[in-house]
């Protein structure tokens, strides 16, 4: 394979890469909009996507197509449940609190998730099977063109749900000023626990989809909640567009350092590129987005 063909592979493997990024990073700008937080226990639920699907395929022996819809589902009631029992009640509390409540649960879920499922890593099936797909000088799996494809799909349902349902908007309301936007007769509380909702949703959605990929075990969140976040620093903590050129950003910078480089330094690459905006450009590469710009 020449360096062009190499190049190639890797520009479509970040790509993939990146598209699972962006997904986590519009889970993490959603409830920062909407409560001014960092959810750090993002990864966690990334990570619950993946293990309730396989313990609906594996234990209850269902078909991919439902285990995959309980899992999205159980996943988001564990963000609904974290946000009514930790969240919620400390309402006074300073955002840094909050940031600190929100590892707390993400070791929580990550330890539950360790006595429930064990330390060892599992696999997933694909969605449609596992013969490659050459497109030019590059070949990538079937998966990966339904990564593509959710990650689009997802983004335009989320378009249209702030930009045109009744919650959609008031949510943007909340993100533009809480304050006003409780004046007016919206439900700040519940809104809250509408971005919770999305944000868990997605995030267990961006689980499932990599998981047949990568494999799942109780501890891959930690990486994939880091690197969604990154994402959303690049963006600007946007939920819109700028996340979703953060999440892709970074995912081809990795693939091109780790495979024209060493895989080594894939991980590295995330948080080298977290730093340099944090000192150059703390706002994000991007115009700052909040949801009302979704």
């Amino acid at each position: 394979m020449n360096l062009g063909q190499q190049i190639a592979q890797y520009l479509l493997s970040g790509l993939s890469t990146g598209a699972i990024y962006s997904l986590i990073g519009v889970g993490f700008a959603i409830i920062h909009n909407a409560t001014g937080i960092i959810n750090f226990a993002q990864g966690e639920l990334v990570m619950l996507g993946g293990m309730f699907t396989l313990f609906f395929l594996t234990a209850l022996n269902l078909p991919l197509l439902v285990a995959i819809i309980l899992a999205i589902g159980a996943t988001t009631l564990v963000g609904v449940v974290f946000e009514r029992l930790a969240i919620r009640p400390m309402k006074n509390a300073s955002p840094i609190s909050l940031v600190i409540i929100t590892i707390g649960g993400s070791i929580l879920i990550r330890g539950i998730a360790m006595i429930v499922w064990g330390k060892d890593t599992h696999a997933i099936p694909t969605f449609s099977g596992n013969e490659p797909i050459h497109l030019g000088e590059a070949t990538i799996l079937p998966q990966h063109l339904w990564i593509f494809a959710v990650t689009i799909v997802v983004m335009i349902c989320s378009k249209l749900y702030f930009n045109y349902t009744i919650s959609g908007k008031a949510m943007r309301a909340c993100a533009y000023n809480r304050r006003a936007a409780g004046l007016v007769g919206i439900d700040v509380r519940r809104m809250v626990l509408f971005s919770f909702a999305i944000s868990s949703a997605m995030g267990s959605l961006a689980g499932i989809i990599i998981a047949p990929l990568t494999m799942t075990s109780y501890d891959v969140g930690i990486m994939l909640g880091l690197k969604g976040f990154c994402a959303a620093i690049i963006g600007g903590m946007s939920s819109g567009l700028g996340t979703i050129l953060g999440g892709i950003l970074l995912g081809i910078l990795e693939s091109l350092g780790a495979g024209l480089f060493s895989s080594g330094y894939k991980d590295a690459i995330a948080f080298i590129i977290l730093l340099l905006i944090l000192f150059v450009r703390p706002q994000g590469l991007f115009r700052k987005g909040e949801t009302e710009r979704v």
